[in-house]
């Protein structure tokens, strides 16, 4: 399942056998527990901006001059500290959870970012950008929540010609899989698709793929569901007899352990690519 920084409202009958089946407030307030709220690290993080150029074609890394960033469906901001922390970026975050913005803007605090890193409250659909006024887009396991194609195609506009945009989404490793990770996805996320499709998809949409690259292994495991084991005591503790919180740490428990079986077959591939 791919849970993501972001959270949005869906109903039931829209995403049968997933996530989204669970109360939104249950949602927010179990991933605001963790520190990342999907799979990811900084050095994958710092890797996807490697292939990112700032002004005058210099690496955006080595550049000075405060570019206009936005990163969708931010969460907490655990990638976006990485970005300010290596970039002169002015970034806006944003997310539907105004959990998880209260917590992004004290984590920009922390780092001491807070001049040039804030969080709004906001749907990834109804983005509150001008048309051509960001330099980099960016979303780490969120754009499921849109669709993959829907997502780049629609918040294009908002680049500026030459502007890039970076996004981690679930992507199948092989053509064949076993039935029941076939299924899961099938269910959680029907657009998963292949590296080669999304890369197609992302060319007709108006960009130049510029890299892609699958997430390793730790991404998933040490950064995110080691942590969420401990986390998830916690939660059952705090709602000791809620049969909705025990169901969805349930869910939870088996998306790990389908990792564990298949992963193989599938992860988060970062896709970067600059509009033409």
């Amino acid at each position: 399942m791919q849970t993501g920084c972001y959270t949005q409202e869906v109903t039931m009958d829209e995403k049968a056998g997933s996530i989204y089946e669970f109360d939104y407030t249950m949602i927010c307030e179990y991933f605001a527990s963790l520190e990342r709220q999907g799979p990811g690290s900084p050095e994958a993080t710092l890797r996807a901006l490697e292939f990112i150029e700032g002004p005058a074609g210099r690496p955006l890394t080595e550049s000075d001059v405060p570019v206009q960033a936005a990163d969708i469906g931010c969460g907490t901001g655990g990638q976006t500290m990485i970005l300010a922390s290596h970039t002169a970026a002015r970034i806006t975050g944003v997310d539907l959870s105004p959990q998880f913005i209260s917590l992004y803007n004290k984590n920009a605090a922390v780092h001491n970012v807070q001049d040039r890193v804030h969080g709004i409250t906001g749907s990834m659909e109804k983005l509150a950008f001008g048309k051509e006024s960001l330099d980099l887009i960016w979303a780490e396991g969120s754009i499921a929540h849109i669709g993959f194609e829907r997502g780049i195609t629609e918040w294009r506009p908002l680049l500026k010609t030459g502007g890039y945009i970076a996004v981690t989404d679930a992507t199948w490793f092989t053509d064949g899989r076993p039935q029941e990770i076939e299924v899961f996805w099938n269910d959680a996320y029907p657009e998963i698709g292949t590296t080669a499709v999304k890369i197609a998809q992302m060319q007709k949409a108006g960009y130049m793929p510029v890299a892609a690259f699958a997430l390793p292994e730790v991404c998933w495991t040490d950064n995110y569901f080691v942590p969420a084991v401990e986390a998830r005591r916690l939660f059952l503790k705090k709602h000791a007899g809620d049969k909705a919180a025990a169901e969805l740490m349930r869910f939870q428990e088996h998306e790990a352990e389908l990792y564990g079986k298949y992963k193989q077959y599938y992860g988060y591939v970062f896709y970067i690519g600059r509009k033409l």
